[in-house]
């Protein structure tokens, strides 16, 4: 398959790059990539899916080469933006892939958007990132006196630890030059928005088939955690990866690319009703 990056301007919201591949009849995927990175981020995943799936994997605001607004970094912010990109891509439902804080900004959709989610698929996700000690504890050392110019070393360090096994060098590099783009106020506001927005309460409306992808050496978020997801969202499903960390789809793409592929077809293969 041949990706095409485009760009689109969401009425009264800014532009957002994004990555489109797959065949235009096939079951729309929009993916949300975590805090610092862009629609890149899928590049791993993207050879191993099927034509099947069509895939949009965004730049959200504030990141990579899409607008850099001064304010609007909460997850509500971030998941108008996906409802109007799909308004604008005319994609009445999708399946919703999210990623750390994607994975906070696709939960926000969910419940604010329930009649177009057909399923969803969290990744390194927990229901309330703002009650986490080593987050907090790197919010407050590392994050909010950040300024610009971000140092390339702390851009690297932080996403080296959300791995656990190696990755691809050159992939890495771009990771590290995709979080560089990204300015001190959208670091700062981004992580200020997923730790301080606490909806869990919410979460137990969403009732789109969920599949909770896990890290075992996640440095972020712990067992317990997807253990509370679980609780929270009824119709959900755990799939844990014994050697990864916390970017499972960084450290084994292909074997992500499979479980969302075979959770797809059989979230599309339920009736309306059941989503």
């Amino acid at each position: 398959m041949n990706p095409v990056v485009r760009n689109i301007q969401l009425p009264g919201r800014g532009q957002l790059e994004f990555c489109e591949q797959g065949d235009p009849t096939g079951t729309p995927v929009v993916a949300l990539h975590s805090v610092t990175d862009s629609w890149r981020s899928f590049l791993p995943v993207m050879p191993h899916l099927p034509r099947s799936l069509h895939l949009y994997a965004l730049t959200q605001r504030g990141h990579g080469d899409s607008a850099k607004p001064v304010h609007g970094y909460r997850p509500h912010d971030f998941a108008g933006d996906v409802a109007a990109f799909m308004d604008a891509m005319k994609i009445e439902r999708a399946v919703v892939v999210g990623h750390s804080m994607g994975s906070v900004n696709a939960l926000r959709f969910a419940i604010d958007n329930a009649s177009r989610v057909l399923a969803l698929v969290l990744a390194g996700s927990m229901p309330w990132f703002g009650r986490h000690a080593e987050v907090v504890e790197f919010w407050r050392n590392d994050i909010a006196s950040l300024t610009d110019p971000v140092a390339p070393d702390f851009a690297r360090e932080f996403q080296q630890s959300t791995l656990a096994q190696p990755i691809a060098p050159g992939f890495l590099d771009t990771a590290v030059a995709e979080s560089l783009k990204v300015p001190a106020h959208v670091w700062r506001a981004a992580f200020d928005g997923f730790m301080q927005d606490d909806f869990s309460a919410d979460l137990p409306s969403i009732a789109a088939p969920t599949l909770i992808v896990w890290g075992r050496h996640d440095a972020y978020c712990r067992y317990a955690d997807q253990q509370a997801l679980l609780a929270a969202l009824t119709n959900s499903r755990l799939v844990e990866y014994a050697d990864a960390g916390h970017a499972v789809h960084w450290e084994e793409p292909q074997r992500f690319a499979n479980d969302l592929t075979t959770f797809v077809s059989e979230a599309a293969a339920l009736p309306a009703a059941a989503h």
